[in-house]
């Protein structure tokens, strides 16, 4: 396990180097000047170089890549071009709503489409079947941002059960967070949930096919024995691989859904940072996305050594 686990690792550190070298160079390669756009076009040229020097834009792009790596290493993401305030001060503040709405709509994924998917398995040509897989397909096929303003339309403005946006603050109390971040975690959750619960299906009714679960029937098992004791474990490789991804996307692909809601969350930060060609954000944050992602597989490849032990003998 031990050099399984350092091997992933090893694979994880070359993933982040290369990452950062194609984040960077590419948003250099971007046309634009942060410094022209910051202060106008009718800026003296005077002016102009003295916010480039401040801003450390006319030093060689050698020497602006190492001293952002050291700068992420380190904890210090530089200053922002457009809020002049430390970029991990800027990102902290969003991540404290981006990341528990995400966490928030994989737990209500993981709720909906585990138990939807093994009924649809389980009833393989019903009724049941066909009628979760249309509702599955219908959720895959609308667009989240769309679903959020129909909930948006019923939950806060007819039924005014919900606010229709904004976040109060996680000083306003725990649960009046929460609810603010209900509606928008289940806009996210429920196009995510579809793809789950297919997933599952699929991958439990393949293994509900292999020998050792026809077996372990004629030794005596019901079929939910059968179901709980061998098919649901083994089927869990591909829905974790999938798992991994999704909470890379709600992470690192909500944009939409936060400027529906108004919510004030890494999303809207990127948004907002490349509008206002404010590159030290919008590196640091994507850079920040990218190691969640990378760190997010890393944990998925340990899972899955613990759902099936015989990988480690494959490595």
């Amino acid at each position: 396990m031990l050099r399984y686990a350092l091997k992933r690792l090893g694979s994880l550190l070359i993933s982040l180097i290369v990452a950062s070298l194609v984040i960077f160079f590419t948003l250099e390669v971007v046309p634009g000047d942060p410094a022209s756009f910051m202060l106008g076009i009718n800026a003296q040229p005077e002016t102009l170089e003295a916010l480039r020097e401040e801003l450390g834009l006319n030093a060689t792009k050698a020497e602006r890549y190492l001293s952002w790596v050291t700068g992420l290493v380190t904890g210090d993401l530089g200053i922002s071009y457009t809020y002049r305030s430390p970029v991990s001060e800027i990102v902290a503040e969003r991540l404290v709503i981006s990341l528990p709405l995400a966490l928030y709509a994989l737990i209500l994924t993981v709720v909906i489409a585990f138990p939807v998917g093994i009924l649809a398995a389980t009833k393989r040509g019903s009724l049941t079947d066909v009628a979760v897989m249309g509702g599955t397909q219908l959720g895959v096929a609308i667009p989240n941002f769309w679903f959020a303003m129909i909930m948006v339309l019923i939950f806060a403005i007819n039924l005014r059960w919900f606010s229709a946006g904004g976040f109060p603050g996680w000083d306003a109390g725990f649960l009046v967070a929460i609810k603010a971040l209900t509606v928008p975690a289940i806009a996210l959750a429920l196009p995510q949930a579809s793809i789950l619960a297919r997933v599952m299906r699929s991958s439990l009714l393949d293994t509900l096919s292999e020998d050792y679960i026809r077996t372990s029937r004629a030794k005596g098992l019901t079929k939910r024995q059968a179901l709980r004791r061998h098919a649901l474990r083994n089927a869990l490789i591909p829905v974790l691989t999938i798992i991994g991804l999704q909470l890379s996307f709600l992470l690192a692909g909500a944009i939409i859904i936060e400027n529906v809601f108004f919510l004030p969350g890494l999303g809207r930060l990127v948004f907002q940072a490349i509008s206002q060609r404010d590159l030290i954000v919008v590196e640091s944050v994507v850079m920040l996305l990218v190691f969640a992602v990378i760190v997010v597989n890393f944990l998925v490849d340990l899972a899955y050594v613990w759902v099936d032990p015989r990988l480690k003998d494959r490595t």
